[in-house]
């Protein structure tokens, strides 16, 4: 294991050298902050005034802010858990695998090296954008998370990390230069948001739309999130009336069905670590293949 830890603690320092590399993994999450400061938060508040005319402004805009946070706290797990494998795209393009191959490390350990660096970094940074949402609310006035609901959040966020760590260490096996990686990183950060629903609320879009996009981890993964994050200021917005706080989860995506089956929390976490099992055993039967 002390090769691992070799390993990931130089997977580690490349990335948080390249200062470009790390402000690009959190472009995506900064891209939905500005949508929502410039207009796409004033339309939400807007649609939450005229359907909850006796709700308070404050509460409505605690709301927005809350649920704008969980969906970029979302979107981070996956593209900086994809940017953190730009050292494996490099490594490759340049030939380091060679030197690699006739050191002592084995190959098991060196796979698991750059896994783990992926996971660190997804957690990482993503903790980091939930301690700037939490900081925002209380610039703004508003409560922070209880204990419960930031364990719970973090404990979601692990999970999530380690899903898309997974699944996207398979998917750079396919890639082989810097420009490919690029490229799909750019690709990644633009419609990750579409597919959680951080940029347009699921209850806008038709019913076929939000099944195929509730069947996903992405909007799964969303959901989980979302729960905690949400959970005081949509209390405050239902005040104690069960169909309305049913009706905002719906539409929010803070609860999902396909169809008429109910994506329950349960659920959303057995399949997160299903795609970490699978896609931790065909990102590593990839990346053998790829040592060479």
């Amino acid at each position: 294991m002390r090769s691992v830890a070799i390993l990931t603690g130089r997977n580690l320092r490349l990335f948080f050298r390249d200062r470009a590399g790390v402000f690009f993994s959190l472009l995506s999450a900064l891209i939905l902050i500005g949508l929502y400061a410039l207009f796409l938060g004033g339309l939400q508040v807007d649609n939450l005034t005229q359907q909850l005319p006796n709700a308070s402004e404050g509460d409505i805009q605690w709301f927005v802010n809350t649920w704008v946070f969980a969906g970029i706290t979302m979107i981070s797990t996956l593209t900086t858990a994809l940017a953190a494998l730009a050292v494996f795209v490099d490594d490759k393009a340049s030939g380091r695998f060679s030197d690699f191959i006739v050191s002592p490390i084995r190959r098991p350990e060196l796979i698991l090296g750059y896994l783990l660096s992926s996971f660190v970094i997804s957690f990482t940074m993503t903790l980091v954008i939930v301690a700037i949402g939490q900081l925002y609310l209380l610039i703004q006035g508003d409560a922070l998370m209880t204990v419960e609901e930031t364990a719970t959040t973090i404990g979601y966020v692990a999970i999530s990390s380690l899903a898309f760590a997974a699944l996207s260490s398979f998917v750079v096996t396919f890639l082989r230069s810097s420009g490919s990686f690029a490229a799909l990183s750019t690709v990644v950060g633009t419609i990750i948001g579409f597919l959680a629903g951080a940029y347009i609320p699921a209850g806008t879009l038709p019913d076929g739309i939000v099944n195929v996009m509730n069947a996903l981890p992405f909007a799964q993964s969303a959901m989980l999130i979302r729960g905690p994050m949400t959970a005081q200021p949509l209390a405050a917005l239902a005040d104690g009336q069960t169909q309305a706080s049913d009706a905002i989860e719906a539409f929010y995506g803070i609860s999902a069905h396909v169809g008429d089956f109910e994506v329950t929390s349960g659920f959303a976490i057995a399949v997160l670590f299903g795609v970490f099992a699978v896609f931790t055993a065909l990102g590593a039967w990839q990346l053998a293949r790829r040592i060479r």
